[in-house]
C-alpha cells in the first residue's frame, strides 16, 4: 500500500459523494514521514484533525432557579404559532435586558392585548423555564388596569413556579389573590395542590384539600387525582390512598383513568398485587377502560411478585366478559416474558391474544423476533417473520432494525444485506439505527463491497452517515485489508462533520494491526493524542497485535508495560495478545509463565491460547508437554468448543460425517465476525501445521476461504498468480503456499498456461520500501520456504521489499525439473500435505521423527537474543 503525503478522494469514490453540510475545513488523515524535529501527523491541512480547543460547544438547558436570564435576540419564537402582536412581545420580552423597562415594551400594545393573549405570553415562558422574566411581566400587569391578571393567568404562575420549586413564591401570589380582586376557584387550589405535591411536600397538598372545602370551592376530578399522585409519590400508607378514594367518590366526583391509574401506580412501587387485583377489577366494574399505562403498572407489580401469570389470567376475564383488551395490554406482558427471556410463556401470551381475536401489530411480532434473537433461535425467527409478512401486521422501520441486529449478531451479514434490499423493495424508509445496523454488519462480516454500496444509497437520499456507520464501513475496508479504502472512509468521515470516536481510530487500528503495519498503528496513535481521544484496552491490543506480526516483539511487550502503567486494565484479549508474542518468539518459559496467570485469573484459556502453546511445545520438541495440554483439552468438561477442536486435531473427526461437528463450530464462530475469526484460524493452522497435521492445517484453511476470511489471500489473472501472506502465522503462511505451489505445479502438468509473474505477498505498507523488511517472521518464513521447494526460483525484487517473485521462465524450468516419485506414478505435488502421527508419552522426539513442519526461521540463538530483549524491557 502507498500512501501519499496528503490523500485526496477521487469524485469517483462513493464515499466522497456530495454530501448537504459539509465541513468548511475538512481535514485528511495522512502518513508523513517522520522529521527529527516532529512527529509524524495524520494531516493534510495545518489544523487537527478534531478540534481539541478553541472550539466552542452550545447547550440548551433549562433555567435553574434563582439563575438570572439575559436578554438574547437570539431565542425567537417559532413562526406562525401566534398571532403578530403575541409573536412581537415575545420576541421583544425575550431580547428584554435584565434591567430593561417592561413597560416600554408593552406600550404599543395597550389596549391591542387580551388576557388571553398574555395567558399565551406565559405559558411560552413557561415552556422555556423562564419564570424571572414571567414573574416581571406578572407583576407589571398587577400595577396595571387594562391587563390586570385573571384568575387563569394565576394560575399559570403558580403552576411555572411550582415546576421550578419555588412554593414560597407561590404562596404568595395565591395569598394575594383576594387583595387583587381575583376570586379563587377549582384551578388556582389545584395548581397550589400540585406545586407542593411535585415538591415532596404530601401534607401540605392535604390541608389545603382542607382549605379549599372550608372556603366552599368544591374540588374535581383533577383536584383528587393531583393530590392522590402526590401522596401517592409522597409514601402516604395504601389506607390513606383509599380514604382518599372512598373520599373522593363519597363527594360525587367519580373516579376516571387517571385515578386508578395513579391508585395501580401506588401497587406497583410497593409490590401490592392483591390491591392491584382489586383495582384493576373495580375499574372494569366500573367501565373504565385500561390503556397501557394500566397494564404496565399491573405487569410491574406482578413482576415484582413472580406472578406475570396474573395479569394473563387478568387479561381472559376481561376477554371471557366481552370486553376485549386491545393490542397495548398484551404487548406489555409479551415485553415483559421476553426481558425474563420466557418464550413459552410469551408465546402463551401470543396466542392467547390471537385466539381471543386481536390481531398482533408490528410491535408485537419485533417483541417476539427479538427475544428468539437473542437465545439464538434463528430458523424460528425467520419462520415467525413470513407468518407476519403474511399477517396483516406490516413490517416498519423498528421490525427491521430488529431482524437486522439480530442476524448481524448471529453472524448472517448476507441475510442482513438481503433484509435492507427487502425492505427498500418494500417501500419502507431506513432511519439510521437502521444504516448504523446495516453497516455494522458488513463491518463484522468483511463485506466491503455493500459497506460501500450501502454509504453511496445514503449519499443519494441526502443523508450524512454518523461516525457509528463510518466506523463499520472502515471495519470492512480493514477485514478485507483494503487499507487505503479504510483511510479514505476515515477522512471522509471528518469531512462531513461525523466526529471520530475512539471505536473510529480502534478500527482503523485493528485493520493495519492484522497486517502488521506497526507503523500506521504507531501514527494513528500518535494522532489520537492530539485530538485527546484517550487509548482504551481495544486500542493497545491492537497496538500489541501490530507490534507482534510485524516481528517487532521487544516494542509489544513494552505496549503491554506501558498499559499497565496508563492504569488500563486488560481485558481477556490483551492476555491473548501478549502470550501470542511470547509464541511467535518462540519464548517457552514466558508462554508457560504467562498461560498459568491466565489460568490463576480465573479464565478459562481460549482454545487460542492452548493453540498457541501447542505450537511452541511442538517448535521446541517437547511432546510429553503437547501431549498433557492436548489431553486437558479433551476432557474439559467446561466448553464444548475446546473438546471439538482437540478431537480434530487428533483426527476423531477426519471422515466426512463427523467433520460436521467441526464445522458446527466454526459457523458458530463466525458469528464473533472477521476479527476474531482471522486470530482463531491463524493460531488453529498455526498449531496442526507444526504439530505435523499439515493435511488438517490445509483443511482449516480451506473452510477459513470458505467463510470469508483472507479475501486477499489468493489473486489469478494472465499476467500474475499471486498468493498473499501477509495477515498469516507462519504455519498459514506455509499451508497456504503449499496448496499454491501444489496447484501451479499441477496445472503446469495439464499443459495450462504459467501466469509471467508468481508473487507471493509478505508484507504491506510503508515496510514495503524498507531494507529490513526480509527480516521479518512471515517474510523470512516464506522466502525459507520457497527455497526449500523451489530453490532459487523465488526471490525479493529491488523495487519492492514486500514481494517475493518469480519470471515465467525461470518458474517453468524450475517446474520442468522436478522428478517423478520412485515408485513410477506421476507425482503432481510440490509439498507433500499429509497427517502425521502423534509420539506416545514420554518419547524423546527429534524435528527429523516426527514431520512438524522445517520452516521456524527461529534459531536456539535468536530465541535467546529475544529473550533476552523481552525480559529487559519489562523491567
Amino acid at each position: 500500500m502507498t500512501l501519499s503525503p496528503t490523500l485526496s478522494i477521487s469524485r469517483s469514490s462513493p464515499l466522497s459523494a456530495p454530501i448537504p453540510k459539509l465541513n468548511p475545513k475538512p481535514h485528511h488523515l495522512s502518513f508523513l514521514p517522520k522529521t527529527p524535529d516532529s512527529s509524524s501527523r495524520f494531516l493534510s491541512g495545518h489544523g487537527k484533525l478534531l478540534s481539541g480547543h478553541g472550539e466552542r460547544l452550545s447547550f440548551s438547558v433549562r433555567a435553574k432557579p434563582k439563575d438570572l436570564i439575559l436578554g438574547n435576540p437570539s431565542v425567537t419564537v417559532e413562526k406562525g404559532k401566534y398571532s403578530y402582536d403575541v409573536e412581537t412581545l415575545i420576541n421583544k420580552l425575550s431580547s428584554l435586558p435584565p434591567r430593561g423597562s417592561i413597560a416600554r415594551c408593552l406600550d404599543i400594545f395597550k389596549n391591542k392585548l387580551s388576557l388571553n393573549d398574555f395567558a399565551l405570553v406565559f405559558k411560552e415562558f413557561a415552556a422555556r423555564g423562564d419564570w424571572q422574566r414571567s414573574l416581571r411581566l406578572f407583576k407589571y400587569m398587577q400595577r396595571q388596569i387594562w391587563c390586570k391578571p385573571s384568575e387563569h393567568i394565576y394560575t399559570i404562575m403558580i403552576s411555572l413556579l411550582g415546576r421550578e420549586g419555588l412554593l414560597d413564591k407561590c404562596a404568595e401570589i395565591f395569598d394575594e389573590m383576594p387583595s387583587q380582586g381575583v376570586i379563587r376557584s377549582v384551578f388556582s387550589y389545584t395548581a397550589l395542590i400540585n406545586a407542593y405535591g411535585r415538591n415532596g411536600q404530601f401534607e401540605m397538598s392535604l390541608q389545603l384539600l382542607d382549605r379549599m372545602k372550608k372556603d366552599k370551592v368544591s374540588p374535581n376530578i383533577l383536584t383528587y387525582n393531583t393530590v392522590l399522585n402526590a401522596c401517592a409519590r409522597g409514601g402516604l400508607d395504601w389506607e390513606g390512598l383509599l380514604g382518599l378514594f372512598a373520599e373522593m367518590r363519597h363527594e360525587g366526583v367519580q373516579p376516571d383513568l387517571v385515578t386508578y391509574n395513579t391508585l395501580l401506580s401506588a401497587c406497583a412501587g410497593r409490590g401490592l398485587g392483591d390491591e392491584a387485583e382489586m383495582v384493576f377489577r373495580t375499574m372494569n366494574e366500573g367501565g373504565i377502560v385500561p390503556d397501557i399505562t394500566t397494564y404496565s403498572y399491573l405487569v410491574e407489580t406482578f413482576g415484582k411478585l413472580d406472578k406475570l401469570e396474573k395479569v394473563s389470567k387478568l387479561l381472559k376475564e376481561m376477554e371471557s366478559g366481552g370486553n376485549l383488551p386491545d393490542i397495548t395490554s398484551y404487548n406489555v406482558l409479551l415485553e415483559a416474558y421476553a426481558q425474563l427471556g420466557s418464550i413459552k410463556e410469551a408465546m402463551g401470551v401470543f396466542r392467547q391474544m390471537q385466539e381471543a381475536g386481536c390481531m398482533a401489530n408490528a410491535a408485537s411480532y419485533s417483541i417476539l423476533l427479538n427475544l428468539y434473537g437473542r437465545l439464538g433461535r434463528y430458523d424460528d425467527v425467520r419462520e415467525l417473520f413470513l407468518e407476519m409478512k403474511v399477517s396483516n401486521a406490516e413490517p416498519d422501520a423498528a421490525t427491521y432494525n430488529i431482524l437486522i441486529q439480530v442476524f448481524g449478531e448471529g453472524g448472517y451479514f448476507r441475510e442482513v444485506v438481503t433484509l435492507f434490499h427487502d425492505m427498500v423493495e418494500e417501500n419502507i424508509e431506513p432511519n439510521m439505527e437502521t444504516y448504523e445496523g446495516l453497516i455494522y454488519a458488513c463491518g463484522k462480516g468483511g463485506l466491503h463491497e455493500d459497506a460501500k454500496n450501502i454509504l453511496l444509497h445514503m449519499n443519494e437520499k441526502g443523508i450524512v452517515p454518523s461516525s457509528k456507520a463510518y466506523t463499520g464501513a472502515i471495519e470492512a475496508y480493514g477485514q478485507a485489508a483494503l487499507y487505503d479504502e479504510a483511510l479514505v472512509a476515515f477522512n471522509t468521515m471528518n469531512e462531513v462533520g461525523s466526529k471520530s470516536s475512539v471505536e473510529s481510530f480502534n478500527s482503523l487500528i485493528h485493520a493495519y494491526a492484522r497486517g502488521g503495519l506497526y507503523k500506521e498503528t504507531e501514527q494513528v496513535l500518535s494522532i489520537m493524542g492530539e485530538v485527546g481521544i484517550a487509548l482504551n484496552a481495544s486500542s493497545f491490543n491492537g497496538m500489541i497485535e501490530a507490534f507482534r506480526q510485524g516481528g517487532q516483539f521487544e516494542e509489544a511487550i513494552k505496549t503491554y508495560v506501558e498499559m499497565e502503567k496508563k492504569r488500563c486494565d486488560p481485558d481477556e484479549c490483551t492476555l491473548e495478545a501478549v502470550l501470542s508474542v511470547y509464541s511467535v518468539a518462540g519464548l517457552v518459559n514466558e508462554c508457560e509463565e504467562h498461560f498459568e496467570e491466565i489460568k490463576a485469573s480465573g479464565i478459562l484459556p481460549s482454545v487460542m491460547c492452548y493453540c498457541m502453546m501447542l505450537a511452541v511445545y511442538a517448535k521446541t520438541d517437547r511432546w510429553d508437554n503437547a501431549n498433557k495440554l492436548l489431553n486437558e483439552m479433551l476432557t474439559n468438561r467446561v466448553s464444548n468448543i475446546h473438546q471439538v477442536m482437540g478431537q480434530m486435531m487428533k483426527g476423531d473427526y477426519d471422515d466426512e460425517s463427523n467433520w460436521q461437528m467441526v464445522e458446527y463450530v466454526f459457523d458458530k464462530l463466525k458469528s464473533e465476525g472477521c476479527g476474531l475469526g482471522m486470530r482463531f484460524y491463524n493460531t488453529l493452522i498455526e498449531a496442526l501445521w507444526w504439530l505435523g497435521q499439515k493435511q488438517r492445517a490445509v483443511r482449516v484453511l480451506s473452510e477459513a476461504t470458505q467463510r470469508g476470511l483472507f479475501p486477499e489471500l489468493l489473486r489469478k489473472n494472465k499476467l500474475v498468480w499471486s498468493i498473499d501472506v501477509h495477515r498469516m502465522w507462519e504455519g498459514g503462511a506455509y499451508a497456504a503456499m503449499s496448496v499454491w505451489l501444489n496447484d501451479m505445479y499441477e496445472m503446469f502438468l495439464n499443459g495450462e498456461d504459467l501466469p509471467y509473474v508468481a508473487t507471493v505477498v509478505v508484507v504491506r505498507g510503508k515496510m514495503e520500501k524498507s531494507s529490513t523488511t526480509q527480516d521479518l517472521p512471515v517474510a523470512k518464513a516464506a522466502y525459507s520456504f520457497l527455497q526449500d521447494n523451489m530453490s532459487g526460483a523465488f526471490n525479493f525484487p529491488k523495487w519492492n521489499n514486500g514481494r517475493i517473485i518469480c519470471q515465467r521462465s525461470q518458474l517453468k524450468k524450475m517446474l520442468s525439473s522436478i522428478e517423478p516419485s520412485t515408485d513410477g506414478s506421476s507425482c503432481k505435488s510440490i509439498c507433500i500435505l499429509s497427517n502425521s502421527p502423534f509420539p506416545p508419552p514420554g518419547t524423546k522426539t527429534s524435528p527429523t521423527d516426527v514431520d512438524s513442519g522445517r520452516y521456524n526461521g527461529t534459531s536456539s540463538d535468536a530465541t535467546s537474543r529475544t529473550r533476552t530483549q523481552l525480559l529487559t524491557s519489562t523491567v
